[in-house]
């Protein structure tokens, strides 16, 4: 039976609501990602639902780091938000798999985590509809000159609204998941 595609939310992701001061991206990669783009199952909500590796690169004078990550694809109003994290310390380059879905993390020290769109703290794994096709998910980085005063319960239009106010740069990576086949 042939999957269809996904219908799109309609609305644009954080990124690009967001105009940095510098023109420079920041590149953003991980490990969990095979070479046509998907992102491993461990990673998914269908598996173990661990927070994937990161690592990007550094900008000058970045105080604290923001990522956001949202599925576009996912039949709803506004994209699905599978992840918010900000006030990673500037000198932190990457980020472990796995991370706590705690609100605030011992490592890296001083981050947050907001809620998802489950309703959780911290990060929740692609997890599309079964038969809804293939969806892409937007790992969105951030580059701050300044922490962000703002606690794990605040919802993502309030943190758009700060980074909006602080981005130096930003940069991105996309990762897609289609869930997995009945057998």
């Amino acid at each position: 039976m042939p999957t269809h595609g996904p219908e799109h939310s309609g609305e644009a992701i954080t990124i690009m609501k967001v105009d940095p001061i510098l023109p420079t991206g920041i590149v953003l990669t991980t490990t969990a990602q095979a070479p046509d783009g998907r992102l491993a199952d461990p990673y998914s909500g269908y598996h173990e639902n661990l927070s994937p590796p990161l690592r990007w690169t550094n900008v000058p004078d970045v105080k604290a780091w923001a990522i956001v990550v949202e599925d576009p694809d996912a039949p709803q109003e506004h994209p699905f938000i599978h992840w918010m994290i900000w006030n990673i310390e500037g000198g932190v380059t990457h980020l472990e798999a796995g991370l706590p879905k705690i609100d605030f993390l011992v490592t890296p020290q001083a981050a947050v985590q907001g809620k998802n769109d489950m309703g959780d703290y911290g990060y929740f794994g692609p997890r599309p509809p079964a038969g809804h096709g293939l969806h892409h998910y937007y790992f969105q980085i951030f580059a701050l000159d300044d922490f962000l005063e703002m606690g794990p319960d605040t919802p993502l239009i309030e943190l758009l609204n700060a980074l909006k106010g602080h981005t130096i740069a930003k940069g991105e990576m996309m990762a897609t998941y289609e869930a997995p086949t009945q057998q």
